[in-house]
């Protein structure tokens, strides 16, 4: 079978169901983001070498985006079932993730950071951002459409975001490499007494 179909060739996709949408529509913008993630998600984990503690949960991670992306393909008007795995402990998961990281590092989380200090820490604040903007895209296709997002979905992109920030604080801390911190997060901010 080869790979070029050519029925993208006018500008539309095909969605779960059988459905061709343009691709530039939000269910496909959304998707191809979290693709974009994944895709990053890779680049780093062939960085880290196969023995790194990170692989087996950041391999999980990447099965369950596929997933999600298989869900989201799928509009509610949609007659045909999904019968992939909808992986809906993975807020869950992200926060036991953090939760351990956390508990080993020498400092907590209380500013924003210049991302950065190396490369895997970087590659953490690249899939970081990129899934903040997944989570944008997500919430526009909730609004056009809500019964084709499972709640489940929206919880998990939202703690990945928090997770790859943790995971590039624990890689700092780790090697002994100082995060440049910029200001405290909002609700760390004392507030002046008022007169």
């Amino acid at each position: 079978m080869k790979i070029y179909t050519k029925k993208g060739d006018t500008g539309k996709t095909g969605v779960f169901g059988g459905k061709r949408i343009y691709k530039d529509d939000t269910r496909i913008e959304c998707i191809g983001t979290l693709d974009e993630v994944n895709s990053t998600i890779g680049l780093m984990r062939s960085k880290l070498g196969n023995d790194h503690e990170w692989q087996p949960n950041l391999h999980r991670v990447q099965k369950d985006m596929m997933n999600m992306m298989s869900h989201l393909a799928r509009p509610s008007d949609s007659k045909k079932e999904n019968t992939n795995p909808q992986p809906k402990d993975g807020a869950d998961f992200c926060e036991q993730w953090i939760d351990e990281m956390e508990s080993k590092m020498s400092s907590p989380s209380d500013y924003f950071l210049l991302p950065g200090g190396n490369e895997i820490s970087a590659l953490c604040h690249v899939c970081r951002t990129q899934m903040r903007r997944g989570e944008r895209t997500l919430v526009t296709l909730l609004k056009e459409d809500p019964a084709s997002v499972h709640e489940y979905i929206s919880a998990y992109i939202n703690r990945l975001s928090d997770l790859f920030f943790t995971m590039a604080r624990f890689e700092m801390d780790k090697h002994g490499v100082a995060e440049e911190k910029w200001n405290l997060f909002l609700y760390k901010r004392k507030k002046k007494p008022t007169k």
